[in-house]
């Protein structure tokens, strides 16, 4: 069996994200290949967009928001998606069970003697009026049933886990401040979300196992299992596995992919990229070694937002005034500090709206 290299596998990743040459895709395009955004900070995907996108245009995924093409939504790992709404739709089920047992293991003694089907069904009462609400009101209007779980527990596992919502604009538009406000899909897109299958064959676990690894592949499917969130993937792996090809990693773990998916040279050079806050390009692996060195995984899922040098994690950035303030995690080459600094201005240039172009490299 072929051994691939962490290089290899980072300029795979890197041209499954869309990292390694910026693509002329659509916007929607773009979200449904990347199979959804994390976005549970509003602003981030934008950047992330930016980075792989020739010629992005903010205001086209502000119009995708409000045109319910995209939603804002809980899904995989029980965090904020962005994803197109024919695959939120398509997959919302086949989450449910995961949503229901993230929260309990948050909320567990505080909802210990809800029946979570009549929480729900009070939930889906309130919500019919069609008023979207905030996770406090909505949790508000049912707290007298449930008074001893305490609003934060009810909001938390209505909103995120037992009625599908979605979040409404302007939360997630461009450069709006807005705060959460929530309506279920069903109201929102017009239908409810698709049943699981009741034959038992799981025909979207095994959409999800060809859409991830078109996008993150070659993995294992323990990155699988911790980009969804979802344990209970090994038949629909198990049911695709003659479609796939297979490969080893330097530590002996099975890989696998999409025969006709890239798999570049190893040598093949990489630009630099800023990615945003939690992006997926990072967070949706086991073994994120391809990557990110591991002393400074932790950064990962702290919030900070992350500069690729030669395909890897090589830097963090923040904005202050307009500039790109750019911190490094290793010592930059005069040639990559040059790149870094180029890429910095540009994208200086796109979150000021052409009002500054500046970068500067702390330390060093």
């Amino acid at each position: 069996m072929t051994v691939l290299s962490t290089r290899a596998l980072n300029r795979a990743t890197l041209a499954r994200q869309l990292l390694l040459d910026r693509a002329g895709l659509p916007v929607l395009d773009a979200v449904g290949h990347l199979c959804g955004l994390q976005a549970q900070e509003p602003q981030e995907p934008f950047t992330g967009l930016w980075s792989r996108l020739r010629a992005f245009d903010p205001a086209a995924l502000s119009d995708l928001l409000t045109g319910r093409d995209v939603v804002r939504t809980h899904l995989m790992r029980r965090t904020v998606h962005l994803v197109t709404a024919a695959d939120v739709l398509a997959w919302r089920s086949r989450h449910d069970a995961m949503l229901r047992q993230r929260v309990l293991g948050v909320y567990r003694r505080e909802l210990a003697g809800v029946d979570l089907d009549e929480l729900a069904a009070a939930g889906r009462a309130v919500l019919a009026d069609g008023e979207p609400r905030s996770m406090s009101q909505l949790a508000r209007a049912v707290a007298d049933r449930w008074p001893a779980p305490g609003p934060r527990a009810l909001g938390e596992m209505l909103v995120a886990a037992l009625v599908p919502m979605a979040q409404l604009p302007p939360r997630g538009l461009w450069r709006a401040r807005a705060g959460v406000r929530n309506l279920p899909l069903s109201s929102w897109l017009g239908r409810e979300a698709d049943p699981p299958s009741a034959d038992g064959s799981d025909p979207v676990g095994r959409a999800l196992v060809r859409r991830y690894l078109a996008a993150y592949g070659p993995a294992a499917t323990a990155d699988l299992r911790a980009w969804s969130g979802l344990a209970g993937l090994p038949k629909a792996v198990a049911a695709v596995r003659e479609e796939l090809v297979a490969f080893r990693d330097e530590r002996g773990r099975e890989l696998l992919d999409l025969p006709g998916a890239p798999r570049p040279d190893p040598g093949t050079p990489a630009p630099v990229r800023f990615l945003p806050a939690f992006d997926n390009a990072i967070l949706g692996y086991d073994d994120r070694d391809r990557i990110i060195d591991r002393e400074h995984r932790g950064l990962s899922v702290v919030g900070a937002r992350m500069v690729l040098v030669d395909g890897r994690v090589s830097a963090t950035w923040t904005v202050e005034d307009d500039t790109v303030l750019v911190t490094p995690l290793r010592d930059l080459s005069p040639a990559e500090r040059a790149a870094v600094g180029e890429e910095g201005g540009a994208l200086a240039a796109f979150l000021s709206d052409g009002a500054g172009d500046r970068t500067r490299i702390l330390g060093g």
